[in-house]
């Protein structure tokens, strides 16, 4: 008889392989269609809130994997929580306003100088288009891996409500009193004519002058001193081109200073390296100390200006002369030290990095007219010639020196009239200053990684003012007018107010397009002709960083609640959007706009390298999507550290699919085999081996639960793909094949091994569900009601813990009788001395496995019988303990039909099959 149909044969219409390429967009235009985003914030109406504000990504060009890392992070972090029982908000936005949109414009219409044939209107709406395209490219991109998200109405900043809002967070800022205008010397780009702020600063290797120059004292400072003949102040710099623009000299407070034989003076520590070097060449004459100079002159040997010699802390004793170069115009701690002495500000260069007029108005340089309209950095050389004598040492060295992150030219540091805000300031009405709130608002943070808040503290401790200014035409204008007599700006709260509501109808381009007359609020007390506008627009970082106000504040948008949660970014957004947010929001509100901050690291090759287009190693998201589908970028995003820098490639990501597949196909087998199941058993009527398999899946399953909620996906994944491949499958499944296929349907024994299998399917379904959602709602479409009860998809569904009781198995010492098992038969069916292990039996004395019911302790090692009893020839034998156990041949017929070694005869089945099958 063949008895394969009398055999509860595992079935399910879960496929085995996924198609994930052809299937998943399917899926997620069924989602798209039955809104179930919306069906998602139904279903948790009233349920604890979890807030995850999105940081924009900027719309120009395609994403890359790095936006991909990000947006699905974001995601699973959103749907654990959701699938946790919370109610989440997810609103994406997209950066939409600066200079890398403005640069892309400037390339279609030809360069810089057709741009500014344009109206400044006509420019912004090209910018505008070219924005708008992109963030329609990029939402199709997202969608496509998977992101549940507000799609509907997400923020775009340059949209007319959001710009109005932007401002109105600039109007706030400077209600409270920290928004200042001044004449500072800021990081300025020159290839793109506008200042930048610290967050658009890179870092690139620049070959630069090393020169040490002599400023002869004056007569009056050498008098003061107690000196006679030749004494000069020498100085260092790395950028000659600064020196016509000096106005003072910088000694330390607290250093001595020496004089040598040739009439150089330069600061004591430093004496011996400069000897060695030959900048000075003579002996120490006489010890000075630094107080008596201050406030004394030296001459500028290039134009014979006076240079004030004054003191400060900034100078340092570790490299250079002690006597520091300082030119206000172009230095911050210059800067710094010239208001406390006075120093005049000079600025002989122009917004494209030339020397320009000043240069020959204040005779800042011999023959000054060849030098106008010269690029500052060519003009090095000709400088030196210039000093002569008092050029007493020059040499080049390569150093790491700020460049512009979008032109990747070097930067100089030129005074400006800039807006700034105040970060030393207190905001109206607060005791602490900015910088105070920020650095108490970043110590009651959450942070993951921990090192994040080191960081973060680090950049808020130094940061200087932030110059919010940018001299660009695309942008939310500092739409503020200006009294032409005065110079004062009108700040009246009804002025502002009325350029925010034109804003809200028309957006900031009403700035450009419209007269000053129909901009002016009507009782502003000014004529139109009496004002002008301010033309300068807001640093990009400004837009993003009031985010949490146009989005989370406004009511604009249905994007949760004001603290977020949490913050989700590169590691890079320490000096960028984390900084800017909680700067803008404690100016505002006094407080971060976020409960917790999450950094990742960046995508790098499998060896560790960036990638780059020449070196072939680009991953496009694009690619993955359509070799493997998005379920892997997916898992391997929760497989990854992300804390350090995430490698991946097709190596990386073959494995990734075959981790994949190892899922699937044990949920796949989990299906099949409770197909039948229409009612649980209790878990206090459940066999030795069932309570077992419930009691390690419940300890597992809680602490990836929990791994997860701290969002340590790759500890979560690594604890759940070990019980998956060691107990669930490499175990549990093996051993309850014989009850489950061979038992008859209804067997207690059947479906207590089945309902073991339903309770851990639901709950690693659900933990699975924010990670692999389109398999998770593939699962749901197939599996039983017994999982599923009334679910329509996954997003019907919630989290559950397994709850489990008591049980006398003894797993620790079961587990190393089977694996002595496993020792002895590795080496039997090696030799060929058996080929399953249902050929043997097992004699023992342990009086624990033979407290165990029989059938569950044959089950447990897969043998034909487990008993005190020695019958057949003994094939090899093991200890547990004091404990031995002797594996033997079975003695009984194998059953054609369990193929257990139970049957009385080859021709008849053993007792348990008779009666399954005569029944």
């Amino acid at each position: 008889m063949d008895y394969k149909e009398t055999l509860l044969l595992p079935t399910t219409n879960f496929a085995m392989r996924g198609n994930l390429v052809n299937n998943e967009p399917v899926r997620y235009a069924s989602w798209d269609k039955n809104k179930i985003y919306e069906k998602m914030k139904a279903n948790r109406k009233g349920a604890p809130s979890f807030t995850l504000h999105d940081g924009p990504p900027y719309a120009n060009g395609n994403i890359h994997i790095g936006h991909a890392l990000n947006k699905v992070l974001k995601d699973i972090i959103i749907k654990y929580n959701y699938f946790d029982g919370k109610s989440v908000r997810f609103t994406p936005g997209w950066d939409c306003h600066g200079l890398p949109i403005e640069q892309q414009v400037e390339k279609k219409l030809g360069g810089k100088k057709k741009k500014e044939l344009l109206e400044v209107s006509k420019v912004r709406e090209l910018c505008r288009a070219h924005a708008a395209k992109f963030v329609d490219i990029q939402k199709g991109e997202f969608k496509q891996l998977g992101i549940l998200a507000d799609w509907e109405n997400p923020y775009v900043t340059m949209d007319y409500k959001f710009e109005a809002n932007i401002y109105r967070t600039l109007c706030s800022v400077a209600k409270k009193g920290l928004l200042i205008e001044r004449s500072k010397p800021v990081y300025w780009s020159w290839a793109e004519r506008t200042a930048l702020a610290e967050a658009e600063v890179e870092y690139e290797d620049k070959e630069s002058h090393s020169i040490y120059v002599a400023f002869e004292l004056s007569d009056e400072a050498k008098a003061k001193a107690g000196l006679t003949g030749k004494a000069s102040l020498v100085i260092w710099t790395t950028t000659p081109w600064t020196l016509p623009s000096n106005t003072g000299i910088s000694l330390h407070p607290e250093e001595k200073y020496v004089l040598t034989t040739d009439g150089y003076i330069v600061a004591k520590a430093l004496f011996e390296s400069l000897l060695e070097l030959g900048v000075v060449k003579g002996e120490i004459a006489k010890e000075i100390d630094s107080k008596l100079f201050e406030n004394q002159v030296a001459t500028n040997p290039l134009n014979g200006r006076s240079s004030k010699i004054v003191l400060g802390d900034h100078v340092l004793m570790d490299s250079g002369t002690g006597g520091v170069h300082t030119a206000p115009g172009h230095g911050e701690d210059d800067y710094r030290v010239g208001l406390k002495y006075d120093l005049e500000v000079i600025m002989p260069v122009d917004e494209t990095g030339c020397f320009d007029e000043t240069i020959v108005k204040e005779k800042l340089l011999p023959n000054p007219e060849e030098f106008v309209g010269q690029l500052i950095f060519k003009t090095n050389d000709r400088i030196l010639e210039l000093l002569g004598d008092a050029l007493l040492y020059e040499s080049k060295f390569t150093h790491s020196y700020p460049h512009c992150w979008r032109s990747h030219t070097p930067l100089i540091f030129r005074a400006t009239r800039q807006w700034f805000i105040s970060v030393d300031g207190k905001p109206e009405g607060e005791d602490n200053t900015l910088r105070e709130i920020a650095l108490s608002e970043v110590e009651k943070t959450l942070f993951i990684p921990e090192t994040g808040r080191k960081r973060l503290t680090s950049m808020v401790e130094n940061r200087p003012d932030w110059c919010i200014s940018r001299q660009r035409d695309w942008g939310v204008p500092i739409a503020f007018f200006r009294v032409k007599e005065t110079g004062e700006v009108l700040l009246d709260e009804k002025v502002l107010n009325f350029t925010a509501m034109i804003f809200e109808m028309q957006g900031s381009d009403a700035w450009y397009s419209m007269p000053i007359e129909e901009l002016l609020y009507p009782g502003a007390g000014y004529k139109a002709d009496e004002l002008e506008k301010v033309t300068d627009i807001l640093d990009v970082w400004f837009d993003s960083g009031s985010t949490w106000n146009s989005v989370l504040k406004s009511r604009n948008y249905d994007a949760g609640e004001y603290q977020s949660d949490l913050y989700v970014e590169g590691s890079d957004q320490h000096r960028g959007w984390f900084q800017s947010s909680l700067f803008l929001s404690c100016a505002v509100e006094h407080k971060a706009p976020y409960k917790g901050v999450l950094t990742h690291g960046f995508t790098v090759d499998e060896k560790g390298e960036k990638m780059s287009k020449s070196k072939g190693n680009v991953i496009a998201p694009e690619k993955v999507l359509k070799e493997y589908g998005s379920e892997i970028l997916r898992l391997w995003v929760a497989s990854s550290d992300y804390q350090g820098d995430l490698k991946i490639s097709q190596g990386i990501l073959k494995q990734t699919s075959e981790n994949y597949r190892k899922l699937r196909n044990t949920f796949r087998i989990m299906l099949a085999n409770i197909n039948d199941l229409e009612s649980l058993t209790a878990y206090e009527d459940m066999g030795e081996l069932d309570k077992w398999i419930l009691d390690v899946a419940q300890k597992v399953l809680a602490d990836v639960h929990k791994s997860f909620a701290n969002y340590n996906f790759v500890n979560g994944m690594s604890m759940l793909n070990n019980f998956i491949v060691n107990e669930l499958s490499g175990m549990y499944i093996d051993m309850t094949k014989d009850s489950l296929y061979c038992n008859a349907k209804n067997d207690p024994r059947r479906m207590a091994s089945q309902s073991a299998m339903a309770i851990i399917t639901k709950t690693l379904l659900l933990l699975m569900a924010p990670i692999l959602t389109y398999t998770a709602d593939e699962i749901v479409e197939n599996a039983p009601a017994i999982i599923k009860g009334d679910a329509q998809t996954i997003f019907d569904m919630t989290y559950e813990e397994i709850k489990t009781g008591k049980s006398t198995f003894n797993a620790e010492y079961m587990t190393k009788a089977r694996e002595g098992f496993g020792t002895i038969i590795d080496t039997l069916k090696k030799e060929k001395i058996i080929k399953s292990t249902l050929e043997v039996v097992i004699s023992t004395d342990s009086e624990i496995a033979l407290a165990i019911d029989s059938t569950d302790a044959e089950d447990w090692f897969v043998v034909s019988a487990v008993s005190d009893e020695a019958s057949g020839e003994e094939l090899g034998s093991f200890k547990v303990e004091n404990d031995t156990f002797t594996i033997q041949k079975a003695t009984a017929h194998k059953c054609p039909r369990c193929w257990k070694y139970q049957a009385a005869s080859e021709e008849c089945t053993c007792e348990r099959c008779a009666r399954v099958v005569n029944a």
